[in-house]
């Protein structure tokens, strides 16, 4: 059974990624309940917490129901680090997960994020420092490497683990790739069959059914798998990919009313937490995956995403049961 620090995990846990206007409470509250064994929070910038940004400082809300949860955190400099982990040390998390992976530009062009991978050096003594800082266990997650030309992956997590990382998720593609073309998963095997490895390794990547992820279990042996873009709008993949686990047999998909249900609580959920505007703002990019591959559907999505009002949505979800109530969803 994988440990991270003293946090006892189940065989081959599912982690819930932390994604940018995504993983927050009230969608970490939906995964958990449908099988996520660890969360973690949107990444938030050093830089934001130690200027005390409204927005970043949000961001630490974490809750008991949620547990173990991480709270990810990203920036290049050392100092800014370290205020940062002191002051996510106050709200209690369970892991402070370090971001090494973000490809996006304006992370990118500050050394942050994926922009560290072009000085491992700072990477690893950044990783060091930090473990040093905190009694809280540290883990890192990141990319295979800046480009094609530069993948030392092996070597990377291996100096990660002797400075204290407890453990590390690493998405299969370069930053050059961005999320293009396909994660390559045999660069993280490399990593965990690496005989000096002994902290849980994680993939992420292109787990986006339950066949992929038996697949990172039983053919490339890693500890675990970091579920990213699967689960947006579809906090059940997690319980589907356990059943296919435990029966070899796909989970029935939820249906219409279930839908409805979680939707309808993932908006208001994100309203009380985040106020009217931007709690419906930012629920919006999950209603296509809720309603996916319903006919003829257009009409009520439109209204979802456009609808400012939120008593506007929430009819738009009446009237989605109303019409399409008895819809039977099917395997594709």
């Amino acid at each position: 059974m994988p440990k991270i620090g003293d946090i006892e995990l189940p065989d081959f846990p599912l982690l819930l990624a932390p994604m940018e206007d995504v993983s927050d409470p009230p969608f970490r509250a939906l995964c958990k309940e449908q099988g996520a064994d660890v969360v973690f929070t949107e990444f938030i910038s050093s830089e934001g917490l130690i200027r005390d940004a409204a927005k970043s400082v949000m961001k630490l809300d974490i809750y008991e129901k949620e547990r173990p949860v991480g709270i990810q955190i990203f920036g290049a400099n050392l100092d800014s680090m370290l205020q940062s982990v002191e002051i996510v040390e106050k709200s209690n998390p369970d892991i402070i997960d370090i971001n090494f992976g973000c490809p996006v530009k304006k992370v990118v062009s500050k050394g942050a994020g994926a922009g560290i991978l072009k000085d491992i050096d700072l990477m690893v003594s950044l990783t060091d420092a930090m473990v040093k800082h905190t009694k809280l266990p540290i883990t890192v997650k990141t990319r295979l490497g800046w480009d094609e030309d530069s993948i030392k992956i092996v070597e990377v997590a291996e100096r990660l683990q002797d400075v204290g990382c407890k453990a590390i998720s690493i998405h299969g593609r370069t930053r050059a790739q961005m999320y293009k073309g396909y994660a390559k998963w045999e660069p993280i095997a490399e990593v965990k069959n690496n005989p000096r490895m002994h902290i849980p390794v994680f993939g992420n990547g292109d787990v986006d059914t339950p066949e992929a992820a038996m697949k990172m279990r039983d053919e490339y042996g890693l500890d675990g798998a970091m579920i990213g873009r699967a689960s947006i709008g579809y906090p059940w993949f997690f319980r589907e990919v356990k059943h296919y686990f435990k029966t070899g047999e796909h989970l029935a998909l939820p249906t219409m009313q279930e839908r409805v249900h979680a939707a309808r609580r993932h908006l208001q959920m994100s309203i009380d937490w985040k106020g009217e505007k931007l709690g419906v703002f930012e629920t919006r990019r999950h209603y296509t995956n809720y309603f996916k591959g319903i006919p003829n559907f257009k009409e009520y999505r439109m209204k979802m995403v456009t609808s400012d009002d939120a008593v506007d949505v929430f009819d738009a979800f009446d009237e989605v049961l109303e019409k399409f109530g008895d819809y039977q969803f099917e395997q594709v």
